[in-house]
């Protein structure tokens, strides 16, 4: 199985070329972070604890999401320098060149609808509706310049016609950009958790990108494009991580978790290609948020609660009233996204059919681990079990 990780078509080497994309996002998100942040203290944007949902000591910074965005900004604008280098100074054909600027310019401007509808919501509490059309206007975007599923083949071998193939991708890649983004945003809800997650989840899609670069897997300009998104995000987010571990002095906020949804979402959708395997990879490697949303929603729906009103009975929220540290919870959750990515990047190195059925045994695994820890039950007014006296 591990034979085939490094491909013939280009050496390992290949990625060395887009080194600055991460150091340049990660110096851009750390500068703009720390500018946010004295702008949110400056002009009052600060989350205020509530006792209820928002549990932290005192008024804290906003805005971080917008660093976040500043950091990505740069990582892929040189992402995209670094393909035109290679483009000018090789064969690289041109055709690459402009799908990739294409598709690259089409995650930050999605990117920065996603971001900009968050930080409104940050800031002046808009309704669930009006969130949800932002981000399906940011997936709109991406439809528009081409990105969705190759959905290549019918059941019965025969290639899916293209208007089919267009027809069926436009929903998929809005469900993916509002199931991603949603995710993410339950996620946001302790210091340096949801940070931690994304980087967990996309330095595995690091790697299967890498992978797939190597084997030159994309017929146009697809391999270049992930491994950029990947580096780009993860040099922002990692900039971001240092003011938002515990105790945080800014928070992402709906700008913030919403724009990595996104740029989560763009990911998983640019894997699924030719075959089904690396997509459902990339899903699982993304399991921990798809869990946690599950869970709140069951959770909700078993209880007779508001399926779409916050609350305090998240996976980690009843863990801290458990009495588990914070500092222990966001360890153990990270230890958790971690379990999911490994298990998405083993599997894509075997057939499709057995890597399924491994999936529905972790995913069954992982329902009844919930069940029987009782994490599907609701008590007291914030939704969360109590901790036993």
């Amino acid at each position: 199985m591990l034979d085939n990780l490094i491909g013939p078509e280009r050496p390992l080497s290949w990625v060395l070329q887009f080194w600055p994309v991460p150091v340049f996002s990660f110096i851009s998100a750390l500068v703009a972070t720390l500018l946010c942040k004295n702008i949110a203290l400056k002009l009052g944007i600060v989350d205020k604890p509530d006792k209820l949902v928002k549990t932290h000591k005192g008024s804290v910074a906003y805005l971080g999401g917008v660093g976040i965005l500043a950091g990505l900004t740069v990582g892929i604008l040189t992402g995209i320098y670094c393909i035109s280098d290679r483009t000018s100074a090789s064969s690289f054909e041109p055709e690459h060149f402009r799908l990739s600027f294409t598709w690259l310019a089409a995650v930050l401007a999605g990117g920065s609808i996603a971001c900009l509808i968050g930080l409104i919501d940050d800031i002046f509490d808009i309704k669930p509706g009006q969130k949800i059309l932002g981000q399906v206007a940011a997936a709109v975007v991406l439809i528009f310049v081409g990105i969705r599923p190759a959905l290549y083949y019918s059941l019965a071998g025969d290639r899916i016609p293209e208007n089919i193939e267009v027809i069926l991708g436009i929903p998929i890649v809005i469900i993916f950009v509002l199931g991603a983004s949603n995710s993410l945003n339950l996620l946001d809800g302790l210091d340096g958790l949801c940070a931690g997650v994304t980087v967990i989840i996309t330095g595995a899609m690091l790697l299967l990108a890498i992978h797939l670069g190597t084997w030159g897997f994309s017929e146009v300009g697809g391999d270049a494009v992930r491994v950029v998104i990947c580096l780009g995000l993860l040099g922002a987010v990692c900039g971001f991580l240092p003011f938002n571990r515990h105790p945080a002095k800014i928070f992402m906020g709906d700008a913030g978790s919403m724009l990595l949804g996104f740029v989560v979402a763009v990911l998983m959708i640019l894997f699924a290609e030719k075959i089904p395997r690396w997509w459902m990879a990339s899903v699982v490697v993304f399991g921990l948020p798809i869990l946690d949303t599950a869970v709140a929603l069951v959770r909700r729906f078993l209880n007779k609660r508001p399926l779409f009103v916050s609350d305090r009975g998240h996976i980690y929220d009843q863990m801290i009233d458990r009495g588990i540290p914070l500092k222990k919870t966001v360890t153990i959750c990270y230890a958790l996204a971690a379990l999911y990515a490994l298990v998405g990047l083993a599997m894509s190195q075997i057939k499709t059919r057995y890597a399924l059925i491994v999936y529905v045994i972790v995913f069954v695994v992982s329902g009844i681990v919930v069940w029987k820890k009782g994490y599907l039950k609701m008590e007291g007014l914030r939704g969360a079990i109590r901790k036993e006296q």
